[in-house]
């Protein structure tokens, strides 16, 4: 049994992760912390497990093999490296850290230590990921020239769930997130344009205020490549209805992706006469992978590294670090001036 313990419930989903670590059967949470004392003595005691409000105290406890990070963003850094010397494997919610050079001094204690870490990238394990990365190995849609993804919700703005919005109000709070829509929520369209068409060249950010907050409600990333494809991400917080999308576009054919349907509708003029004359419904989808907690947990369990999640983790920092620099610039911003 893999014993682990929650370090923070700050983030939205650090419920739905201490559910899965209750339900998996090869965990257990057996201890608590919090930058929040209150908070988390009340979440331990809800859950029966121990409480420490000095995180040093219990990282230093050997009967706690791993920690599932749901801090703030902006003390992952300390959160994170102190745990991986304190030789505890990790699970952590995205981002890994908000800059390049801080994200690297993280997997540099990671790999020093040998423990295992995973980050939450759910999309990447989801059945409509995995049937277009199969299109796109097929080479069904030519050469790549256009890539959109777009997430997108209400929660910045009132609703039946809250007059000010359903997000926590700290969720606003520039120096814990490190941004706002396009650090959350953006980070899945943002991995998932990096997973279909690498990393790109530079970054053009532009970010809206639409409720008048201290971070980005509404924001869009392009994303430049030297062959001159683009990809275009979009995130908001301020969108009632609007649904989640995926669109690949290249010069023999186009796919589509969308909630409104789940539907994936291809077309091609590779895949025989029929899909070149009329968009085509993918009938069958790959099945979802394991969850990444899941992952994690096979990591420990089996000795393995996540070595692609581990990369695309810290591709999404520089690409995220690019997106805020370039939109507080006003113009594109080039990877490879990022302090390493």
């Amino acid at each position: 049994m893999i014993r682990v313990a929650m370090l923070s419930f700050w983030h939205v989903h650090a419920n739905d992760y201490a559910r899965q670590a209750t339900e998996h059967p090869g965990t257990e949470i057996v201890a608590a912390w919090d930058e929040l004392p209150e908070r988390g003595r009340k979440q331990a005691e809800e859950r029966g497990v121990r409480f420490y409000e000095d995180l040093n105290e219990l990282l230093a406890q050997k009967d706690i093999d791993g920690v599932i990070i749901d801090t703030p963003t902006n003390i992952h850094r300390e959160v994170l490296i102190a745990a991986a010397r304190a030789g505890k494997h990790i699970f952590t919610e995205k981002v890994i850290a908000t800059t390049l050079k801080e994200c690297n001094e993280i997997l540099a204690a990671v790999k020093e230590s040998g423990v295992k870490l995973t980050v939450s990238l759910p999309r990447l394990n989801a059945d409509y990921t995995l049937a277009v990365q199969d299109i796109l190995r097929q080479g069904a849609l030519g050469d790549i020239t256009l890539v959109r993804t777009r997430l997108s919700h209400n929660g910045a703005i009132p609703s039946e769930r809250g007059q000010q919005g359903w997000l926590p109000a700290h969720f606003f709070n520039k120096e814990q997130c490190g941004g706002g829509a396009m650090i959350d929520l953006g980070c899945h369209p943002m991995y998932l344009a990096r997973l279909f068409l690498g990393l790109p060249d530079s970054v053009s950010a532009n970010y809206g205020y639409v409720t008048g907050k201290d971070v980005e409600d509404n924001a869009v990333s392009v994303l430049r490549y030297a062959n001159g494809a683009l990809a275009i991400v979009e995130a908001g917080f301020v969108n009632r209805f609007s649904p989640f999308v995926i669109e690949v576009h290249g010069t023999e054919g186009s796919l589509l992706y969308s909630t409104h349907d789940n539907k994936l509708l291809v077309r091609s003029s590779k895949l025989g006469d029929e899909s070149a004359k009329e968009w085509q419904v993918q009938q069958q989808l790959p099945e979802n992978r394991p969850s990444a907690f899941h992952q994690w947990v096979s990591h420990i369990e089996n000795d393995t590294n996540a070595d692609e999640n581990i990369q695309l983790a810290l591709d999404l920092t520089r690409l995220m670090e690019a997106s805020n620099i370039s939109a507080s610039n006003g113009e594109a911003f080039k990877l490879s001036d990022l302090a390493q």
